[in-house]
């Protein structure tokens, strides 16, 4: 064993674990890896269909839904790593439709009762999901909610969205839940920084992503669709009835919403990857920036990225927010704190320790890296988190990934 990898009867623990959830029938298949210094440990177990098909491989491609975020996030890095723009600039000069934001009353209320927003939108504001609009659990059944998914503005509803200025000028016709810079709220920010990206860069948001993050990094398999070459490694997406467990396809892979170019490429839930890719990311942000000599981004970007990014009276909002709701959430999203596109842990609420970032995705997607062990996990399913199988499945691979360290 290698200096400060990992147990052999931790790993065999962990893969007994996973194996046995495959096993139980309510995961058709999964891929992990874990790695630590020069140590990196793969497992590949059950099959790409729920009926059999063919077995999961370490290349299998999976829908990343908001593990999306923390990648898509290293584009928008780069371009304040360039000055192209600053933290605290308004983004109205990019985004005319976020100009002269009104701002619900009441995040209850009607849309048409408003106040004035107090300043402007910030970069900050879409980089720490505070810009005032998003999925917020607690206004659920609200006007402003119907809205977001009546005008297909949410992007991972029913509907793929429309071409970005179409999606942009939908999200302009909505007032704000609240102030900007007031509170964290969910997915919807990461979108609009996919917009703003493109806009400054006059690029579409998926090429200026391969230039500086996806292609220096080696992530040849990520991206905003599966190309017909590559599409008998995407397993269809399931969705298992809440009740029941009886799998329902959520998307097949081939005509599936993943087998062509999207007309809007979500930075928030859109891309496809592997486990590689995704360890050759997070490897990277472990590494202050720098992949195989080369820099990626700034030690600083990445320190921000990484570190919480929340005012206490956020953070405190966004852990009971992540506790009373655990019959939703099945658990995930207990960290406390939020840097940019990831949260960040403030508290020791599990196995992991302070410091750790990542996310999870609701395809059954978890990627995480702690700079303290100089760990990477990342598990990848094809099931998702409607009922808790798939989100028992993460936590035990968490909690065996911790287990099987060798001090």
């Amino acid at each position: 064993m290698g200096q400060n990898g990992f147990t052999e009867a931790g790993l065999r623990k962990m893969r007994d674990v996973l194996t046995r959830h495959v096993e139980s029938g309510k995961i058709p298949g999964l891929v992990a890896l874990v790695s630590r210094g020069d140590e990196t440990h793969v497992e590949a177990i059950g099959t790409m269909r729920h009926d059999g098909g063919a077995p999961m491989r370490r290349d299998t491609i999976f829908r990343m839904a908001s593990t999306s975020k923390p990648v898509a996030m290293a584009a928008a890095m780069a371009l304040v790593d360039d000055c192209e723009i600053r933290l605290d600039d308004a983004v109205e000069q990019w985004l005319p439709e976020l100009a002269g934001r009104q701002v619900l009353a009441r995040i209850d209320g009607p849309l048409d009762e408003t106040v004035p927003a107090r300043r402007p939108i910030t970069v900050r504001d879409l980089l720490n999901s505070t810009f005032g609009l998003g999925i917020d659990l607690t206004a659920m059944g609200s006007p402003i909610t119907a809205a977001l998914f009546e005008r297909g503005v949410f992007t991972q509803g029913g509907e793929p969205a429309p071409e970005q200025d179409e999606w942009m000028s939908r999200l302009g016709t909505l007032p704000l839940m609240r102030q900007p810079g007031e509170q964290w709220q969910y997915h919807i920010s990461h979108d609009v920084l996919g917009v703003l990206v493109s806009r400054v860069t006059g690029k579409p948001f998926e090429t200026f992503l391969r230039e500086r993050v996806l292609d220096p990094l080696g992530m040849k398999d990520t991206g905003f669709h599966v190309p017909a070459d590559k599409i008998d490694r995407l397993p269809p997406s399931y969705a298992p009835d809440p009740q029941t467990g009886e799998f329902h396809v959520w998307d097949e892979a081939e005509g599936g919403r993943y087998s062509a170019p999207p007309a809007f490429q979500s930075g928030g839930g859109g891309l496809v990857s592997t486990v590689d890719d995704y360890h050759a990311y997070f490897r990277m942000l472990l590494n202050q920036g720098t992949h195989g000599g080369q820099r990626i981004l700034s030690r600083p970007a990445v320190e921000l990225m990484t570190t919480n990014s929340l005012t206490a009276e956020q953070e405190a909002a966004r852990s009971a927010l992540a506790r009373n709701s655990v019959h939703v959430s099945f658990g995930q999203g207990q960290q406390g704190g939020w840097g940019f596109g990831m949260a960040v842990r403030t508290y020791r609420g599990d196995y992991a320790p302070v410091g750790q970032f990542g996310w999870d995705g609701g395809t059954g997607t978890s990627a995480y890296a702690d700079p303290h062990n100089q760990l990477t996990g990342v598990l990848l399913m094809q099931v998702g988190l409607t009922n808790p199988a798939p989100a028992q499945v993460i936590h035990d691979f968490w909690t065996t990934t911790y287990q099987s360290l060798e001090d």
